[in-house]
């Protein structure tokens, strides 16, 4: 980890500009600026995912805070926290932000909201480019919150190194139908407000269908944590299995095989986006060709860009 004392302060202005500049840019201004070399991660990263409602932004919120103030030795933390785009305007309401800036103030802690834009999984365009430039500013850790349930899962799942499902009591319906998929993907599942009634019976539905997962013992099986705001040793219990998970990826080599996945989802992202832009600037006469024409021409295309 990096010690506060000896890195420079934190220009949130200027991290603040060039994560608008990277948000703007295209799929091809994005290969003229990425570098040449590969890039040696520094900060490690938190995924919060869920419904919408269970209460990621809070509780992401303030899960910076305290590893920030009870940490052993002071930590740069940020958070990014996406929110749908209209599919219309492009539009974001920045909900997140809102409801984040009523943080006690920290100079170690940044929080940026983003819109979705043009994507589909629940992330937001050049988000590995947002979070290669987290590292350049220093970051020890990145809590990232993404949009909501559904393919989010997936591709959140590559974009960092422990992901958290955020779950509501009485959501039992709901573990039911994500049983299939995303409740795979989780290293921590954490039943929410567990202050309220239905809390116990989610939890246990979750434990039910973890155990249904045939685990070597060597894999990670994720643990389900109760936390709740007015039980501030739920939050503390979070934050120390965080660690553990973190320990747990060195020690075991399993960071490696993060890392490859994350540089193909990279390259593919760019790759759609590249392939979206030439397929919408066809004209109606490509589009009244014949397929294999189309085809042809996308290619061209694309060699061309």
């Amino acid at each position: 980890m990096n010690d506060s004392k000896q890195r420079s302060p934190l220009n949130r202005f200027a991290l603040g500009r060039q994560l608008t500049e990277l948000a703007n840019a295209s799929a091809h201004d994005m290969l003229n600026k990425i570098p040449s070399g590969a890039a040696q991660q520094q900060a490690q990263r938190i995924g919060l995912t869920g419904a919408p409602g269970a209460g990621k932004s809070t509780l992401g919120g303030k899960l910076a805070m305290h590893r920030i103030q009870y940490e052993a030795n002071a930590k740069r933390l940020g958070v990014l926290a996406i929110d749908p785009s209209s599919p219309k305007s492009g539009g974001a309401i920045l909900g997140d932000r809102i409801r984040m800036d009523e943080l006690p103030g920290s100079a170690e802690l940044f929080i940026r909201s983003l819109g979705s834009r043009s994507t589909a999984d629940g992330l937001t365009d050049n988000l590995p480019e947002m979070l290669d430039l987290m590292d350049s500013f220093e970051f020890d850790e990145v809590v990232l919150e993404t949009v909501g349930v559904g393919q989010a899962e997936y591709a959140v799942r590559l974009q960092v190194d422990t992901l958290i499902l955020v779950l509501l009591p009485n959501s039992g319906d709901m573990v039911q139908a994500m049983k299939s998929g995303i409740m795979e993907m989780p290293d921590i599942f954490v039943v929410n407000k567990s202050d309220l009634s239905g809390a116990d019976r989610t939890a246990a539905d979750i434990e039910r269908i973890n155990a249904l997962r045939k685990l070597s013992d060597t894999q990670w099986r994720p643990k389900v944590l109760m936390v709740s705001n007015s039980k501030p040793e739920s939050l503390a219990a979070l934050s120390d299995e965080i660690d553990c998970h973190q320990k747990w990826l060195l020690t075991t080599g399993a960071q490696q095989k993060i890392q490859i996945d994350r540089a193909r989802y990279r390259l593919r992202r760019i790759v759609e986006r590249k392939l979206n832009h030439v397929i919408d600037s066809l004209d109606e006469t490509d589009m009244n060709q014949a397929l294999p024409k189309q085809f042809v021409k996308v290619l061209r295309a694309l060699g061309e860009s």
